[in-house]
């Protein structure tokens, strides 16, 4: 089995939003929607013990999700590989799943008249190719790949980030998504 995961390494993110340009770019998104953006943290403490960082969020695509439970139409769905997308064809734009996502990172799109997230490039996955946020982070932050393989970058991060590893809170919907942060500013 595979399961797609996405670990972005907090310590490397550089705050340049790249990866929004990127999404926004690949995906065709209209200025002023954002499939994933990037989030400053900080400044905390005193100086001159001053730190920050900056948090990259997009749908964490849960092993649980919430969206999914609520979709009336079966619009909202997670496939095999632990990808949750959205039907268009079968999404009537009700906005439940936008209520339901814990995060925010659902928006509805007016023209079309349907609800819009990240699907992690699923067209490029699909290829065998990185999401497009991937391969454009300068600071090599994201790594992107089957959880459920041992010899993958995204299971060896996952392996060695030890009480480095956060999660975005959890509400019962179990985020598939995972940080890696060494700084001792970062709060579960």
């Amino acid at each position: 089995m595979t399961t797609n995961r996405m670990i972005i390494d907090l310590d490397r993110c550089i705050g340049c939003h790249s990866c929004t340009a990127a999404c926004l770019q690949e995906n065709a998104i209209p200025a002023g929607r954002f499939y994933t953006k990037v989030v400053n943290v900080g400044p905390t403490g005193e100086f001159p013990n001053i730190e920050e960082y900056y948090l990259p969020v997009k749908c964490q695509h849960c092993e649980e999700p919430a969206c999914v439970k609520v979709c009336p139409t079966g619009a909202s769905y997670k496939r095999e590989d632990g990808v949750v997308l959205i039907d268009h064809s079968k999404c009537i734009g009700c906005q439940y799943c936008i209520i339901a996502c814990p995060y925010g990172v659902r928006s509805y799109n007016e023209n079309m008249g349907v609800i819009e997230k990240c699907t992690l490039c699923a067209h490029l996955v699909d290829g065998g190719k990185n999401p497009a946020c991937v391969d454009i982070c300068p600071g090599h932050a994201r790594i992107f790949g089957d959880a459920d393989d041992p010899e993958s970058d995204v299971a060896k991060a996952l392996a060695t980030a030890g009480d480095n590893l956060h999660r975005l809170v959890d509400v019962g919907n179990v985020p598939g998504e995972a940080f890696i942060l060494t700084k001792q500013t970062w709060r579960s």
